[in-house]
């Protein structure tokens, strides 16, 4: 019977563990879904391969909690396997009868535990508060996820030259939100000093001699940086532009999951 409980309390503590590393994961900047995923694929060891797993490894405070649950569940599942093979064996038949009757009882509390949302609730809660309080620097947010980096998205710097498309002109005219392309701000030499213009309106002009920071497709950033004016830039603006429609559409049919 010891061994059975202590095999249930086994079980109970490694969802828990589970619990906490997912909540963890979560205040570093994981979905709840990736991050349920990955606590559950440490902690059991099993190691799926995907590309979330990049975001974990390449993350110092992400690869300290995984690196816990790994540590945790490889002693957490070889107790439990233990404790479970003591439960039954060197007892009678009546014994083993009663014991799996316990022990399957056990396991649907803890299967109406687990999915309980109301217990779920409250225990992200109360986990999420611990973990503030004990460990604030787990709220750190992997930006280059958050910004969809890895997805085909980028943050660049243009120098504009005198002879670049995007040379005097406000951004209103040059229209780059029809490309997918947003403008986070501008760098701009005024006297000996640097100045920063941040989230710039439509009437900002941009000059020659400008830093620009842009936001979008990698390979859009790329051909703007190469963009001489002319016709040849109108063009390559107009076809950039039909070209940004037909992504839009692909990631609407993406999102729609067709």
């Amino acid at each position: 019977m010891i061994a059975l409980i202590s095999f249930l309390l086994v079980v109970l503590i490694s969802i828990i563990i589970v619990r906490i590393g997912t909540v963890a994961l979560e205040m570093t900047g994981l979905s709840r879904d990736v991050a349920a995923f990955q606590a559950q694929s440490a902690f059991s060891g099993t190691g799926f391969t995907t590309s979330e797993s990049e975001y974990v490894v390449s993350h110092p405070i992400r690869r300290k909690i995984i690196r816990i649950l790994i540590f945790l569940g490889s002693a957490g599942i070889t107790s439990a396997i233990a404790t479970l093979v003591l439960t039954f064996i060197g007892k009678s038949a009546e014994e083993v009868k009663q014991n799996f009757i316990i022990l399957l009882s056990g396991l649907l509390i803890l299967y109406f535990f687990v999915r309980s949302k109301w217990i779920d609730k409250m225990m992200r809660k109360v986990i999420r508060k611990l973990l503030n309080r004990f460990f604030p620097s787990l709220k750190i947010y992997d930006y280059n996820q958050l910004l969809g980096i890895s997805r085909g998205y980028s943050i660049g710097q243009i120098k504009v030259r005198k002879s670049s498309w995007l040379a005097n002109k406000t951004l209103r005219e040059l229209q780059l939100d029809k490309e997918g392309v947003l403008v986070l701000g501008i760098y701009r030499k005024v006297g000996e000093k640097e100045v920063y213009l941040g989230a710039p309106s439509g009437d900002t002009k941009i000059l020659p001699g400008d830093l620009v920071v842009l936001y979008g497709p990698e390979d859009v950033i790329l051909n703007l940086s190469k963009r001489v004016k002319g016709i040849r830039g109108k063009i390559e603006h107009e076809e950039a532009v039909e070209k940004a429609k037909i992504r839009a559409m692909q990631e609407e049919m993406e999102l729609k999951g067709e």
